[in-house]
């Protein structure tokens, strides 16, 4: 007889999302209801939240969640922040205690923001020397995991379902403008707490129902641009890509999805000239992150979220819109629960993204 965790669920894993183009911000009670729902898709090695707007009093600090290993990790990580950052505030993460979630890490949050003069002598801007002195600690320092670092956010995971997950975080005392979930049901890496979803990089978080295929290739093109990826899961990758076409590169986020979920070349054949250029040299440009594999995701970034499946929907992917509400969910009945009478309902279409932004309409 097999093991809890031992049998292979082609459709394992499950993410919710609630993002408010009003800007309202809502308790985290919503999207624990929502991903509960679905139980079934996730086996208890990993669950996690990605919420924006939850520290308005500190919105122009850097906000750091670090795992630590040990007390000695700690203060190591500490020794390092201090002779790179300004730092605002560190406390524990408040945390209540739950039976379902053992061994658990040290659970820090700073609020930061670079020296200046260190900045200034770097010629980088905020976000660059952030994300380096991020991949630094989790590169270099042995049992330390920077977890999220954007401004105004953060990313509550742990190994657990992801409704006890929600419990041990105090989820329901947040109030954000944006949530995303995820449920796990890990295939060919471990169950582990820095490896559960979300992954993040500054304000970009990344929840994923799927498997890469192609993420030896898309991590080794990755890493030729100063990014490392050390946290055992092939989602990690998706992350540091999008991070790269954006931030670096200047992409869109609908220009960024068509390099990850790029059409085929018999799609772009028919296109328009002038789509057809376009999307010919987004293909040839970023060859390299085209992603491979059955893929749904959820991205979310200061302001905004994308949800996006892989060219061929080979994973479930629901969206739907109520008000100024939009819902996006492995599953229709993990929206129904938390709004059974939506304007709209649909399944997006395999990679064409979905994005909704603050006052802005979801769409392509």
């Amino acid at each position: 007889m097999r093991k809890e965790g031992e049998v292979r669920i082609s459709s394992g894993c499950a993410i919710s999302g609630i993002f408010c183009r009003d800007g309202k911000r809502i308790t985290g009670e919503a999207i624990k209801k929502s991903i509960a729902v679905m139980h079934n898709r996730s086996n208890g090695l990993g669950g996690g939240f990605a919420a924006y707007g939850i520290y308005p009093q500190y919105k122009d600090y850097f906000a750091l969640h670090i795992f630590y290993d040990s007390q000695t990790s700690r203060e190591e990580s500490e020794r390092f922040l201090a002779k790179r950052f300004d730092i605002i505030n560190l406390s524990k993460i408040p945390v209540r205690q739950t039976p379902m979630i053992s061994d658990a890490p040290l659970i820090w949050r700073y609020f930061i923001t670079p020296l200046p003069h260190l900045l200034q002598d770097s010629q980088l801007d905020e976000d660059e020397y952030t994300s380096r002195a991020t991949i630094m600690i989790n590169d270099s320092i042995d049992g330390a995991y920077v977890v999220s670092c954007g401004k105004d956010m953060g990313v509550f995971k742990a190994v657990g379902y992801p409704e006890d997950v929600a419990d041990f975080y105090r989820i329901e005392e947040y109030e954000g403008y944006s949530w995303t979930a995820h449920g796990r049901y890990p295939t060919n890496t471990p169950g582990w707490w820095a490896g559960s979803h979300p992954f993040s990089l500054l304000d970009l978080t990344v929840v994923h129902n799927g498997e890469i295929s192609s993420y030896d290739a898309n991590r080794r093109a990755v890493e030729m641009y100063g990014y490392s990826c050390n946290l055992l899961t092939d989602t990690e990758v998706i992350t540091y890509i999008l991070d790269y076409l954006t931030r670096k590169q200047g992409l869109t986020l609908k220009e960024s999805s068509e390099v990850i979920a790029a059409p085929f070349w018999t799609t772009i054949a028919i296109k328009d000239e002038e789509e057809r250029i376009r999307l010919s040299y987004l293909r040839k440009m970023f060859s390299s992150f085209l992603i491979t594999g059955p893929f749904s995701i959820l991205v979310g970034f200061r302001g905004g979220m994308m949800a996006l499946n892989d060219r061929l929907k080979l994973r479930s992917l629901v969206a739907a819109e109520k008000g100024n509400v939009v819902y996006f969910s492995s599953e229709e009945a993990a929206i129904r629960v938390i709004e059974d009478n939506p304007d709209r309902i649909w399944a997006p279409r395999g990679g064409e993204a979905v994005i909704a932004t603050l006052n802005g309409e979801a769409g392509l």
